[in-house]
């Protein structure tokens, strides 16, 4: 710092005029540097990956660049008119600490917001789960991530550091279909074969397979069934698949089995 201020003060002596000449040529430098940057990131790195998560990398390295560039000229300034930056960032330290308490749980969401960047916990357009409220993510942040919840399209914002109550949604639906133990298990999966076809053309459906006899329920078999689909769409195919089972079953004259109970009364 002192020999920067010395060289200023040698070319004009001007504490005014070395302040703005610094403020120019760090305006400058920034531009460029985050030209380069930026440039070089779409020419190579994100040029082979287009994605959000590359365009949040660009804007938080700008975003580092710029205050870096921001807190180095303020101090460069303040030296230049005869601030003792020493002790002021001594000062500063202290307060830091303060400070820093009462900002945790921002320092949390940014923490956070890096980690799921960096270790691709999720990514824009992934259908995650927070609590009981399933979405679409649409946007990740330093500080907050937002989806759009799939029942109704409204707009959410997770805080980053409750990041481990949030699950990743797969592209599998499993569903289970009852059957009557009086039904034979082949004819049971000749049937189940037919769902299968029925449902693997709906619409947004990747594919759907069955997986065999799922449980040996009180009063039905019940057969399960590996439906493949974008997450976003899960709640519809998975209306249209039980539409499915109950055409094909009522096809066949096998009636959905439900729990009964029989009631005996004793005459005296």
């Amino acid at each position: 710092m002192g020999n920067i201020n010395k060289l200023l003060n040698n070319t004009g002596n001007n504490a005014i005029l070395a302040s703005i000449l610094v403020i120019i040529i760090s305006f400058i430098l920034y531009k460029i540097i985050t030209h380069i940057i930026i440039k070089s990131g779409e020419n190579n790195l994100f040029k082979r990956a287009k994605s959000n998560k590359s365009k949040t990398y660009l804007r938080m390295l700008k975003s580092i660049i710029r205050y870096t560039f921001l807190i180095i000229t303020t101090l460069i300034v303040l030296e230049i008119n005869g601030v003792d930056v020493t002790s002021t960032l001594a000062g500063v330290g202290i307060a830091s600490v303060v400070l820093g308490f009462a900002i945790q749980d921002l320092l949390k969401d940014i923490i956070k917001g890096v980690d799921i960047i960096s270790d691709k916990y999720f990514q824009v357009g992934d259908v995650v789960k927070y609590n009981d409220i399933e979405g679409k993510v649409i946007s990740i942040g330093i500080k907050t991530t937002k989806i759009e919840t799939l029942k109704d399209s409204g707009i959410i914002s997770i805080s980053n550091r409750n990041i481990e109550q949030v699950e990743v949604k797969s592209n599998f639906i499993y569903i289970e279909v009852p059957m009557p133990y009086e039904i034979p298990v082949e004819k049971a999966e000749e049937v189940i074969e037919c769902i299968v076809t029925k449902v693997g053309q709906n619409d947004n459906v990747n594919g759907c397979k069955y997986k065999g006899v799922n449980e040996l329920a009180d009063s039905r078999i019940n057969y399960l069934i590996e439906i493949n689909c974008n997450p976003i769409y899960k709640l519809q195919v998975r209306r249209d698949a039980l539409r499915n089972i109950l055409v094909e079953l009522d096809k066949n004259g096998i009636k959905v089995p439900y729990n009964q109970i029989d009631v005996h009364q004793k005459i005296d």
